[in-house]
């Protein structure tokens, strides 16, 4: 999320994130897990240690923030404050959390005024190891990695990629903010309905080739299945992405299954439905294919006058002989005129229990934008009209949806 400027929404708005920072050289990072943290509306307050100092300045923390920085457990005026954060704050977060700082929380140590609001709250805490690909793997490391897990707190990361000028690549490099920021969310969300439950989710645009270079397809961008994908794992479901080509970064968490062809994607929906609590297909599956595929490339002077085409595989209409016991299925629908009419038609035809009716017609909707303006309809008649909202925000009112339509565990 760290380009563009966010806007305050679930799970962050209104909520209160205590971000500590140790001193290793992946601080440099936190600054925009900050600013990106307080602009989605959370309270951030964030605590260095003495040796987070050396790497980045209360300063910076502080514009990005708009809040004051913490440092001195001893500070005059503040002598109970570590208690104060530890009470007040919804999520602690630790990034980056050096060998040094994973030791003192493994052993429940509090020498300074991060390691005791680890002691003193209840909250939720995450921590985010980076340092040394040698450090990570070492036996004691290790150990008090498997300890704080014990405790209760949620390691996120290390990632494997570049570290330190002269040390290469391995694993002990801090997730990226982004990753972290996702992580932040679910531990926000703490237990919901979708808790525990297995989500499908299919997004993106399917092609259907031509010859060895060329193919048929269509121009979605992936971001609403994508937005679902994220917000369902954010709510603590075990979420699998089947997910046709795009340009997007794989939402966290998820477990990605890359297709291309509408037959490919019938197929990797097949496999994953068994056990599955929820299927919403994003996708915009083609309806068309070509009849014959070429061998090779065609030549230019060889061009065929027109390409016979042949239905493709109707993805959805084909998981109702597989769909399991209590399974919740939600369709997409985009049309261009008589939009309810055909999206109710949808909805009976394909045995959904919710259709989400884009008009394609409407400005800022649809494909290859970031909002969608959309109409959820359900099996009772119902409707509920969603103004133009950013994409993330129309998934979370998709899945509220779905959580009323699940059987009780």
């Amino acid at each position: 999320m760290g380009g563009a400027a966010l806007s305050p929404r679930r799970p962050w708005d209104g909520r209160h994130v205590v971000l500590g920072v140790t001193g290793g050289i992946a601080a440099y990072k936190v600054v925009s897990l900050a600013r990106d943290l307080t602009q989605l509306g959370a309270v951030v307050d964030v605590v260095l240690t003495n040796a987070a100092r050396a790497f980045v300045g209360a300063i910076t923390f502080e514009a990005v923030t708009g809040r004051p920085v913490r440092t001195d457990i001893l500070a005059p005026g503040f002598a109970l404050y570590h208690i104060r954060l530890a009470r007040e704050a919804d999520v602690i977060c630790v990034a980056p959390a050096t060998a040094h700082t994973l030791a003192r929380a493994a052993a429940g140590a509090a020498p300074d005024f991060l390691s005791a609001i680890l002691l003193a709250t209840r909250a939720p805490v995450l921590l985010c190891p980076a340092m040394n690909d040698r450090m990570w793997a070492h036996a004691r490391v290790q150990a008090n990695a498997a300890r704080v897990r014990e405790l209760g707190y949620t390691l996120v990361g290390p990632a494997i990629g570049p570290l330190a000028f002269g040390e290469g690549e391995g694993p002990g490099r801090m997730e990226e903010p982004e990753v972290v920021l996702e992580h932040i969310g679910r531990a926000l969300e703490g237990t919901s309905p979708l808790t525990g439950r297995r989500v499908i989710v299919t997004a993106g645009p399917t092609r259907e080739p031509i010859d060895a270079v060329r193919f048929v397809s269509n121009r979605s961008s992936g971001r609403m299945g994508y937005a679902i994908a994220q917000a369902a794992w954010r709510r603590g479901a075990d979420v699998t992405l089947v997910t046709g080509p795009t340009a997007l970064p794989a939402p966290v968490g998820t477990a990605i299954v890359s297709v291309e062809t509408a037959a490919q994607m019938q197929e990797a929906v097949a496999g994953a439905l068994p056990g599955a609590d929820v299927l919403v297909m994003a996708a915009a599956v083609a309806d068309f294919r070509p009849a014959r595929i070429a061998v090779g490339k065609i030549k230019k002077e060889a061009r065929p006058d027109a390409i016979a085409l042949e239905p493709a595989p109707d993805v959805l209409r084909e998981t109702r002989a597989v769909r399991p016991p209590g399974l919740v299925a939600v369709g997409f629908a985009l049309e261009t005129d008589n939009a309810r009419a055909n999206a109710r038609a949808k909805l009976a035809a394909k045995g959904l229990d919710l259709v989400v009716l884009n008009d394609a017609t409407v400005p800022g909707a649809g494909f290859e934008v970031e909002t969608n303006q959309v109409v959820l309809l359900d099996r009772a008649g119902g409707a509920e009209e969603l103004p133009l909202l950013p994409k993330d925000v129309v998934a979370e009112a998709i899945l509220d949806r779905v959580v009323t339509l699940l059987p009780e565990r």
